[in-house]
C-alpha cells in the first residue's frame, strides 16, 4: 500500500468523523453518532498507522508524521468516550467533544507543519 492510498484512508475518516460530530445537532440518535465516529476513527488511525516517511526524511518530519498517529489515537478515545452510557446525574456525557477538538487541534497544526518541512 502507498502512501496515497494512506492518505485518501485518512481524509475519509477525517471527513466521517466531522459527520458525526454535526449528527447530534440534528437530533439523531447517540448510537448513530457513536457508530459514524467510530468507523471514521478506525479509518483514519489505520491511514495514519499505513503512512510511511519518505526516504531521507528529516527528524522534524517523522515527528510530525508521528503526531499524526497520536492525533488519530485522540481520536479513538473520543470515541470510547461516546460510547459510554449516560448516567442520571453525572452531567451531559459530553467528554468525547473534548476529545474531538484536541484531535482536531493536533491534526491543524501537522497539517500545516508537514509541507513546510518538506
Amino acid at each position: 500500500m502507498n502512501n496515497r492510498t494512506a492518505s485518501v484512508l485518512a481524509i475519509a475518516g477525517l471527513l466521517i468523523i466531522l459527520a458525526a460530530a454535526a449528527l447530534p445537532f440534528f437530533h439523531l440518535p447517540r448510537t448513530a453518532a457513536a457508530i459514524t465516529y467510530s468507523a471514521g476513527a478506525a479509518l483514519l488511525l489505520a491511514g495514519r498507522l499505513l503512512t510511511k516517511a519518505p526516504e531521507g526524511a528529516s527528524l522534524r518530519l517523522k515527528r510530525l508524521l508521528r503526531m499524526e498517529v497520536w492525533a488519530a489515537l485522540v481520536f479513538v478515545a473520543g470515541a470510547v468516550f461516546l460510547w459510554m452510557p449516560i448516567k442520571p446525574g453525572e452531567g451531559a456525557g459530553n467528554d468525547w467533544l473534548a476529545f474531538t477538538l484536541a484531535g482536531g487541534i493536533l491534526t491543524a497544526y501537522s497539517s500545516l507543519m508537514i509541507p513546510r518541512t518538506k
